[in-house]
């Protein structure tokens, strides 16, 4: 598939020609990665971070929120649980915490190595080279770590830069694949001021990275972030107009089957596109990009692991996870994150099964899965591009 192909198919709006391509893609990913879906079990064990991302409820400046880390104790808790419930991996995640120190990191992953079966995904932002080598080193599998966009005005306008330290996620990517690491990253959809020649950027991005692992999610706006509070400016003054875009409609539909739901809360925020209201070239932060992004994803790199995320769950609670799956992807990720914590995790407002304990995550999950007729994988969901590299990796402490 060349970009002209990813263009069009990203432009598509015809429901009979948008099911060409979800035939298309499920035969992509039957044919490469099979029927499984495999579990990554998600431990997301501090909040702290010290970026200030516009988007992102993390944020540094965000004083609202409680922050939290847990011990040593409570993550193994928590893989013990990964293990109880046969998944094959625990991703570690965080805010780009310096709080979490290189050795302390080093011998969380050793000790789960060491006590349990599974493989071990790290997401903690930005690290140095040395601290990604020593968790390699201690036996981390897989590094995520989003590009976020691939255009780099928009990317510093939403992401910017430390001072003194440039953001260059591409160069550490391609760092964590000569390290050794299965190497995962993805995009937003709908960031105010992404077009979809951006978003073909990044899908032709995936395939020159050839990741082992892609995630795309919905952008949902967080009304304590600069992008939000600008989003209900917007709105504010544009409430009187007398018509609506195509757009608003949509978004309306979809609030009331989320309120038919029951799902709270980020119902009633702004869209994303409320920023650049004369902007027909707007990605427009919805299921169904994100569907197409999925889809597409999965044609240019057959072989990656892609998982159908909670922000698809948060817009459709009813049906998101297994659309998702149904239209390319072959991961989903159970939080396994205590309840007194995962609430405090917001990168944005309303997270899907925010209340939900980890066993009642996993047999949600799991009726889910066998519902559309795939069944749960066994074992650690390697990617199956990564085998072909295992010769030239650098050998972990784990195995050497």
């Amino acid at each position: 598939m060349d970009r002209s192909e990813i263009l069009k198919w990203l432009s598509e709006e015809d429901e009979g020609r948008l099911e060409t391509l979800w035939y298309r893609t499920d035969d992509v990913r039957r044919a490469n990665v099979g029927d499984e879906v495999h579990l990554r079990g998600l431990i997301e064990f501090s909040n702290y971070c010290v970026r200030r991302c516009h988007y992102c409820g993390l944020r540094a400046d965000n004083h609202g929120i409680v922050r939290y880390r847990m011990t040593a104790d409570e993550i193994l808790d928590c893989a013990r649980k990964a293990v109880e419930f046969k998944y094959g991996t625990v991703v570690l995640q965080s805010g780009e915490d310096t709080g979490v120190e290189t050795e302390w990191m080093a011998s969380v992953i050793r000790r789960i190595k060491s006590e349990t079966p599974l493989a071990v995904t790290l997401s903690l932002g930005e690290r140095g080279d040395e601290d990604l080598e020593a968790w390699r080193r201690a036996g981390a599998d897989r590094y995520l770590l989003r590009f976020e966009t691939s255009n780099p005005v928009l990317y510093e306008r939403i992401h910017p830069s430390l001072p003194g330290r440039r953001s260059d996620r591409v160069a550490i990517l391609r760092t964590l694949r000569r390290l050794g690491y299965e190497v995962g990253s993805g995009v937003m959809i709908g960031l105010p001021g992404q077009t979809c020649e951006d978003l073909a950027d990044d899908i032709e991005l995936f395939r020159e990275l050839d990741l082992d692992m892609i995630g795309v999610g919905p952008y949902i706006l967080h009304p304590d972030t600069p992008l939000g509070r600008k989003a209900v400016v917007s709105c504010r003054l544009s409430v009187a107009r007398p018509v609506r875009s195509a757009l608003d409609v949509e978004r309306s539909k979809l609030n009331v089957e989320r309120s038919k739901l029951g799902v709270e809360g980020s119902s009633t925020l702004p869209t994303a596109c409320c920023l650049l209201p004369a902007a027909r070239s707007q990605v427009p932060d919805t299921e169904l990009m994100t569907y197409k992004v999925i889809a597409l994803a999965r044609i240019v790199c057959p072989l990656a692991n892609i998982p159908s995320t909670t922000a698809l769950a948060t817009v459709n609670l009813a049906r998101g996870r297994e659309l998702g799956l149904q239209r390319g992807a072959n991961v989903v990720m159970p939080n396994l994150t205590p309840p007194g914590y995962r609430a405090l995790y917001e990168i944005y407002p309303s997270k899907a099964c925010i209340r939900e304990t980890a066993e009642e995550c996993h047999l949600c999950l799991e009726s889910r899965i066998a519902a559309i007729g795939r069944t749960i994988g066994a074992g650690r969901g390697d990617s199956t591009a990564s085998r072909d590299r295992v010769q030239s990796a650098p050998m972990s402490e784990a195995n050497s």
